[in-house]
């Protein structure tokens, strides 16, 4: 390697730390060359002798390029020194010491072979982007290292990284790289009504116009590259647009990166693959949709890939791609005001996306508390229990959590859970190696075309004649066990056998628009001839809520979809917050799919209490008629917190806000439902005494004497405290009540006092004080010459200090 790139001054430092250290967290802009020139340069490292290092990637067509531009620099091929092991490709020989391998690959590697046996070093590259399999390899790295092999190196590189936190977490040294940057002007083009392909390809014409050089376009997804190239067919001879994302053959990808050829300019229109997983030669002009395609969880047991704004840390890195050889411009499709809005760092995979892989996982690994693995962002409890549910419903684990033998089938397959239970659960020969193309298919976007009926892709599929669909029908023949698939009309009932829950009926009235078992509205273009199907088996969608789409999916016959859907007749009850009223209908349904429903004169209990908790659940606590007393306990816990703090007995007084409270509101307001299934009906005592059911007995019984729920006067009347006043904690009474009061009243051990509202005989407020002294010595003689007048039958003493307190009675009563 002749060319100097800026790592080449920290490759000393690399060496020296993992000479002493196991550990190392590497943090190197895009551009540094940390991902070629890092391992290379560890290649004859005495503790790597013998073995074999593996280089991860997040990307398959980051691994091939990263091992391509290895082998080049020695002079080989892969398969020599450099190898490579992606889903399609797989170049490895004994003469391999640096393999380059997709995190995915790496994930099923360390499963299948703890030990790691052989391997000296293992590089987590692209560690910024956070994807669930590289935040679960390094977690279960972690754990082999500090249970069998405290002598392989783990070193986490990225290119935007919290190093502090992230070498925190790890206890590992860092290491630094400066990065080669050139000034960068920045041209925002404001938000508009456009489709983002229109607003695309009119900023790449202006941006030709008025700059010099190549330009790398940003959009979040594949169809929007392709349709933003359809706006630019009339561009001349003298601009090559070149599409790039992870579908692409190697050919179109290799064209993408390559620079352009002698006498035109290059328009790479790519996904967020282009950040800083490749280098693009000769970009000095970056248009940035400000878009990003995340994998998230659908609610229905699976991942929808969801199109949000980028994160600050992703548009920063994208612009700075401008500047790698000399001075670049970055237009920008949006307000500069909107940079301030978006988020600092883009959401960790693990903290969006479904964690079903990575609960099967870590069944394989025979650990069921995540808490006991090392994860930079650990995984939610709520999420990675709903996660379990999913496998018990495909039938991964047993009600232990333990694998059962399709679990460990299912995790054998490189895929989604969903995917691998439709391949593991499939009854014959024929329909498993079906349900292994579908797999393929669904793994593979753009794999037998872009149409949404999962049909015509899979006979494309079968026709396909290209270098990847040849490797992938091999693919698919070894998770499938078989040459010989079932009919690809039968592709609806193998996705509903694995995933039932994923059946939908068109909804009536409403083109293209279905509705799922699970509850999920999806739509598909009306115009496609797929919208004409009554019940489909959904393969595949993205988008979130009411805007899903839908992007695979075949039809399943009805007879198929009830049987396999598990139809079934039930009572359904609703809440009309109209009438204040439980409604009850009998429905024949499957799952969310009502087939027919006759309605009912009175719900049962249980029907009725279900109806009324979905309606608390949905329009929030205040539907309750006491709800009043669950605000005034939010309010007494509130008031302890602020009081006692970190002290004890205060210390750790939990919220019970709103969201915890609708979260387990099977907890504390079902049980009282099920005696008394109507909101207005409930008390206020019992309500109390279930949302307190929720916190430990003693916390509960501190709260009375931190915060009670009444005061006794000195006249030995005990009034309410009213906690949700304005000048709460707020206690009223009549003045007389108060009488030979010397001290201000208090709560909270004497360390809040009382806001005390004077009433008069008629029980109007007359004074408002925190100081109940200071105002018998000062406004109290104003206030009684006042009341003197106004009732003179009433007793207004000179020293109320020292006077009898009374309930307000007369003189001639006293």
């Amino acid at each position: 390697m002749t060319d100097a790139l800026p790592i080449d001054d920290v490759l000393p430092a690399i060496r020296a730390a993992l000479a002493g250290e196991n550990r190392l967290v590497l943090a190197a802009p895009p551009g540094a060359g940390k991902t070629t020139r890092a391992p290379l340069a560890l290649l004859d490292e005495d503790w790597l002798a013998g073995k074999r290092m593996l280089l991860l990637e997040p990307r398959r067509i980051a691994a091939r390029m990263a091992a391509e531009r290895m082998a080049t620099s020695l002079g080989e091929k892969i398969g020599g020194r450099i190898g490579l092991s992606t889903r399609v490709d797989r170049a490895v020989s004994a003469a391999t010491r640096i393999e380059v391998v997709t995190d995915g690959l790496f994930t099923r590697r360390i499963l299948a072979d703890p030990e790691l046996a052989g391997v000296g070093a293992v590089l987590f590259d692209e560690f910024h982007e956070r994807s669930l399999n590289l935040d679960l390899g390094l977690a279960l790295a972690l754990d082999v290292q500090g249970a069998l092999r405290d002598d392989l190196r783990l070193v986490v590189m990225s290119a935007t990284l919290d190093t502090a936190r992230i070498a925190a977490v790890l206890g590992a040294p860092v290491v630094e790289s400066d990065g080669r940057l050139f000034p960068v002007e920045t041209i925002y083009l404001g938000r508009g009504d456009q489709r983002v392909e229109d607003r695309m390809a009119q900023a790449i014409r202006r941006a030709l116009r008025e700059q010099t050089g190549s330009v790398l376009a940003f959009l979040p997804g594949m169809g929007e590259i392709r349709r933003t190239m359809e706006r630019l067919e009339d561009f001349g001879d003298d601009v090559m647009l070149a599409p790039l994302y992870g579908a692409l053959s190697p050919q179109a990808q290799d064209a993408a990166v390559r620079p352009a050829p002698a006498g035109k300019r290059k328009v790479v229109i790519a996904t967020d693959i282009a950040e800083s997983s490749l280098t693009i030669d000769a970009v000095n002009i970056v248009i940035d949709a400000g878009l990003a395609r995340i994998a998230e969880s659908d609610g229905d047991g699976g991942t929808t890939l969801v199109t949000r704004r980028a994160a600050r840390a992703n548009v920063d890195q994208r612009c700075g791609r401008a500047g790698r050889t000399g001075p670049g411009v970055c237009y920008r499709l949006w307000d500069e005001a909107g940079t301030r809005g978006l988020a600092a760092e883009p959401t960790p995979e693990i903290a969006s996306g479904d964690l079903a892989g990575l609960a099967l996982a870590l069944a394989e690994w025979g650990e069921r508390d995540a808490a006991r693995l090392t994860f930079i962002d650990p995984p939610a409890n709520g999420r990675l229990e709903k996660a379990r549910r999913t496998l018990a419903e495909l039938g991964a684990i047993d009600a232990a959590g333990a694998l059962t033998a399709k679990g460990r089938a299912m995790a054998a397959l490189p895929m989604a859970p969903q995917l691998a239970a439709m391949i593991a659960g499939a009854g014959d020969g024929a329909d498993r190696a079906l349900a292994a193309q579908i797999a393929v298919l669904i793994g593979e976007r753009g794999l037998g075309g872009a149409s949404a009926d999962l049909r015509d892709r899979l006979n494309r599929f079968t026709a396909d004649n290209s270098r990847r669909a040849v490797a992938l029908r091999a693919q698919a023949r070894r998770w499938g066990g078989g040459d010989v698939a079932a009919s690809a009309a039968e592709a609806g009932r193998i996705i509903a056998s694995a995933t039932p829950s994923r059946i939908a009926r068109a909804r009536t009235g409403e083109p293209g628009a279905y509705l799922t078992v699970g509850g999920r509205a999806l739509h598909i273009d009306p115009a496609d001839a797929l919208s004409k199907s009554t019940w489909l088996a959904i393969a595949d969608s993205a988008g979130a809520s009411s805007g899903a789409r839908i992007l695979a999916a075949a039809p399943i016959r009805e007879e198929d979809a009830r049987r396999l859907g598990g139809e079934e007749i039930a009572e359904l009850a609703d809440y009309d917050a109209a009438a204040g009223a439980v409604k009850a209908r009998r429905v024949k349904r499957v799952g969310a799919i009502i087939l027919s429903e006759t309605p009912l004169p009175k719900p049962s209990g249980a029907a009725a209490a279900g109806a009324l908790v979905a309606a608390v659940e949905r329009h929030g606590l205040d539907i309750i008629g006491a709800a009043g007393a669950i605000r005034q306990t939010q309010a007494r816990l509130a008031l302890a917190r602020e009081v006692f703090g970190d002290d004890k007995p205060g210390s750790n007084w939990p919220a019970l806000d709103d969201a915890t409270l609708l979260e387990r509101v099977n907890d504390w307001l079902a049980p009282l439902l099920a005696v008394t299934p109507s909101l207005p009906a409930l008390s206020a005592t019992d309500l109390r005494r279930a949302v307190l059911g929720l916190i430990d007995w003693d916390r509960a019984r501190a709260l009375d004497d931190a915060a009670p729920l009444s005061f006794t006067t000195p006249a030995g009347h005990s009034v309410t405290i009213d906690y949700l006043s304005e000048n709460a904690p707020l206690v009223e009474a009549r003045v007389q009540e108060f009488y030979g009061a010397s001290a201000h009243p208090t709560i909270a051990s004497g360390r809040m006092p009382l806001v005390i509202s004077l009433l008069s005989p008629a029980r109007r407020q007359i004074a408002l004080t925190r100081d109940l002294p200071g105002f018998w010595r000062g406004g109290y003689r104003d206030m009684a010459k006042d009341m003197r007048g106004r009732y003179p039958k009433h007793d207004w003493p000179d020293d109320p200090a020292a006077a009898r307190p009374h309930e307000g009675r007369t003189k001639a009563r006293l």
